[in-house]
């Protein structure tokens, strides 16, 4: 958009006759100029003229107003380029003379990009530390990178005095991200997730269990408990973030994912107890999705899950893969070898990875599998008890040889 060329043929000179354009070739000087009407009447040819010349104008004038109107709607887009979720259009304030540094910049200093940020406000932040010149310029140049999407919240470390280009290049590279968050991992239970929670904040652990999850924007999947719906993930809380606060970011963010996978209101529940179940007993990867296979059809043939995670949940210990004769024998609702189908909601809180595989099974026949060394994951599936036994004898084996391992 910076050829002359294309501005010369749209504000400058007729291209036909030399002459600004907006003036008509040839018109007479004032004292000899006639009304329109009588000009038409006189020489019908002129009035010809004269009327090609004003469409002609009045194209050009339109083709003016396209290309302002383009302009707008490419500073609109600019504009609502954002961070993370949300959208947030942003115009005007900062350095409104605009410029930019040159080089790389020199130092250090640390910038916050919050969740939702448009290229503007991270300019903002940007021009606040003395990373950049004007946030109206690195606005653009983020607005006109495509890569721009790529950018993650988090706490950055960048330099002095950059030019935009050289921070938008740094907030693209992860080494340049500083983790400063709190790490909450797949597969935790609600209580081992307050505990972290507590330990990397400083919120006092009975403030997690003082919070009503009524409070927390639950999906209705959830039947107003935590168990599997507070999401693991990295989490950047502001210094004076409550427990409540703390949980129902989780929340929020278990919810968006899971309306991303697509899953139907009426399965939540369903999904995210077979994932929960996924997570506990399977090292992912590929296994995962046939694992979800192996529970969705020993469900269809009514048969008993009989997974030693659950019991891990009733007994909330670990340590072990194994459970004992007597912890199997409970009459506890989640105790999965005496009461047949699903157990009344999640055991534990899986992460992505866990939900699409129960979201999306593989295709198979397989009604067993196990583990059959614990160190490499290594599992085997199979479709009859025959099989299995067979399978079961080579993870006892592991066993004997690796005392304290099961």
């Amino acid at each position: 958009m910076n050829d002359s060329r294309l501005s010369d043929s749209i504000f400058g000179e007729d291209e036909n006759h030399g002459e600004p354009a907006g003036r008509l070739p040839g018109r007479p000087k004032a004292p000899e100029v006639q009304s329109r009407a009588q000009a038409r009447a006189a020489r019908p040819e002129d009035a010809v003229d004269h009327e090609a010349q004003t469409v002609k104008r009045n194209r050009r004038s339109c083709l003016v107003m396209v290309m302002a109107l383009v302009v707008v709607v490419a500073g609109l887009g600019v504009a609502l380029k954002t961070v993370g979720t949300g959208l947030i259009p942003s115009f005007g304030g900062g350095n409104s003379g605009g410029g930019d540094f040159s080089g790389e910049g020199t130092g250090t200093v640390e910038v916050k990009v919050n969740t939702g940020d448009s290229g503007y406000a991270i300019g903002q932040a940007l021009q606040k530390a003395g990373v950049v010149k004007s946030a109206s310029t690195f606005s653009s140049v983020a607005g006109a990178n495509q890569e721009f999407a790529r950018v993650q919240p988090g706490t950055y470390k960048l330099k002095k005095e950059m030019s935009s280009q050289a921070a938008l290049n740094l907030l693209l590279d992860p080494t340049s991200r500083l983790s400063k968050g709190v790490t909450i991992r797949e597969g935790l239970w609600v209580a081992e997730v307050f505990a972290t929670l507590s330990k990397q904040t400083g919120v006092p652990l009975a403030e997690y269990k003082k919070v009503n999850p009524a409070t927390l924007g639950l999906p209705p999947a959830a039947d107003g408990k935590l168990e599997g719906f507070l999401f693991p993930s990295t989490y950047e809380f502001e210094p004076s973030a409550t427990a409540t606060q703390q949980l129902k970011a989780m929340v929020d963010l278990g919810k968006k994912q899971l309306n991303q996978l697509g899953v139907p209101a009426d399965q939540l529940r369903h999904v995210v107890t077979v994932a929960s179940f996924v997570q506990g007993e399977s090292r992912l990867g590929a296994d995962g999705p046939k694992v979800a296979r192996v529970i969705e059809n020993r469900l269809k043939d009514n048969m008993p899950l009989q997974m030693d995670s659950s019991i891990h949940f009733i007994t909330q210990s670990r340590g072990t893969v194994t459970t004992t004769d007597q912890e199997r024998n409970s009459d506890n609702p989640y105790n999965t070898y005496k009461h047949q189908g699903l157990p009344p909601g999640p055991i534990n809180s899986p992460g992505l990875e866990a939900l699409k595989s129960a979201a999306h099974p593989t295709p198979g026949p397989w009604v067993y599998f196990v583990t059959v060394n614990q160190q490499t994951g290594e599992t085997k599936f199979s479709t009859t008890f025959a099989e299995h036994q067979k399978n079961v004898a080579e993870f006892q084996a592991w066993c004997r040889q690796n005392p304290g391992k099961c």
